[in-house]
This record gives structure tokens, C-alpha cells and sequence, in this order.
């Protein structure tokens, strides 16, 4: 397997789980400063000009969530995803929130020209971030994490996924303090192999 990713971006999410996985895999990172990702020959691999994007056998997968599932499903032995219809649906909650709120908070700080043409309006975004990512960290400290993990006491691929979204809070202007359990949740990922392994790697 070949995972396009950059470094501190959430493709990082998906690198944590296919060391969480055991899957032998090359990263390929593209360089963000000059806008590799913008240009035709990635957009050979990911149209979307976005990573993550993860080549396999069966061609090129993209969207972190379908990445990780995959991830987890290739890997049962690994029960890096649950089987409990409940602890699934669990599972997928706090990802879908990821995806659908707290990212979408976060590139309001450097990707406003997505939603709006003013840069005006760009900087009303980036002024509003520490507010709407304050407001998602509380979320997740009172109603994303049901232990040391978003599960309790193991690790899932949604671990994977809110270890890089909670890494982008401080440089979002939010004040960790009052949000022990995520500062609880970050240091025991800080102490997986799988992140060490990313961190060697240069992608955090």
C-alpha cells in the first residue's frame, strides 16, 4: 500500500492506524509548501486534491473515515473497530462529528477561500476558530471519550482520527486546561509505537 499524506494534516490519522494495523505500507508525502497537491499529477491519484489518499491492490481509496474502516476491517485480528452494533455506531459518531464539524471548524482558520470569495469574509472566519474549536473540545471531553479512549480502554480507529483533530487545538488558539481527559487521551497516544512511528517519520 501507498499513503499520500503531509505532514500534520489528517492523513497523519491514517498513518497512526496502519501501524496500529500492522500494515506494511510507504508513505508518500507531498509537499504542501509548494501545492504538490494541487497539481495534475496528483490529481492523477485524488481528483480532490486532498490527502489522505491510499493506493491498494483495488485501486486509490480517499475520505479519512473510509481509510481507517478499511484499515480496521483488513486487520480483524488487530479489533481496531468493534463488532457491538452500539460501540460501532459509538465509534462512528464521534469520526462523523470529526469529519462534519471540529475539521470544518479548524480550516475555517486557512482554507476560507472554500467558502467564500471576500477576503473580508476570510477574516471573520479565522477570528470566529478559537471560539468553534473550544466549543468542539468541550464536546469531545464531555461527550467523545468514555474512558482513556473515545471507547473506554481500547483503542479504535476513531483514536486515530481524534489524536490529530485534538493536535490542532492549541495552534487554534484554545486553552487546554480546562479539557483534562483530552490532555489524559493525548498523552497516552503520545506513549502508542504508532505514533512514535509517525512522529519518526516526520509527519508530526
Amino acid at each position: 500500500m501507498q499513503l499520500y499524506c503531509a505532514p500534520g494534516t489528517i492523513s497523519v490519522a491514517v498513518a497512526i492506524a496502519l501501524h496500529e494495523a500492522g500494515i506494511e505500507h510507504e508513505k508518500v508525502q507531498l509537499d504542501f509548501g509548494a501545492a504538490e497537491q494541487t497539481k495534475p499529477a496528483y490529481h492523477q491519484i485524488n481528483p480532490k486534491g486532498r490527502v489522505p489518499a491510499l493506493a491498494v491492490p483495488g485501486g486509490i481509496l480517499t475520505e479519512t473515515g473510509a481509510l481507517l474502516e478499511f484499515i480496521a476491517e483488513s486487520a480483524p485480528d488487530k479489533e481496531l473497530a468493534p463488532t457491538d452494533p452500539l460501540l460501532s455506531a459509538r465509534m462512528r459518531e464521534v469520526m462523523y462529528y470529526l469529519a462534519s464539524t471540529m475539521h470544518v471548524n479548524h480550516a475555517h482558520k486557512m482554507r476560507g477561500a472554500r467558502w467564500a470569495d471576500q477576503e473580508s469574509s476570510w477574516a471573520d472566519m479565522r477570528a470566529k476558530v478559537p471560539q468553534t474549536m473550544t466549543a468542539s473540545a468541550a464536546h469531545v471531553e464531555t461527550n467523545g471519550l468514555r474512558g482513556p479512549f473515545v471507547l473506554g480502554e481500547a483503542l479504535c480507529i476513531a483514536d486515530c482520527y481524534l489524536y490529530v483533530v485534538t493536535g490542532w487545538l492549541e495552534g487554534d488558539g484554545v486553552d487546554l486546561e480546562p479539557f483534562p481527559k483530552i490532555r489524559a487521551f493525548r498523552a497516552a497516544m503520545d506513549a502508542r509505537a504508532s505514533v512514535q512511528a509517525v512522529k519518526a517519520a516526520g509527519l508530526l
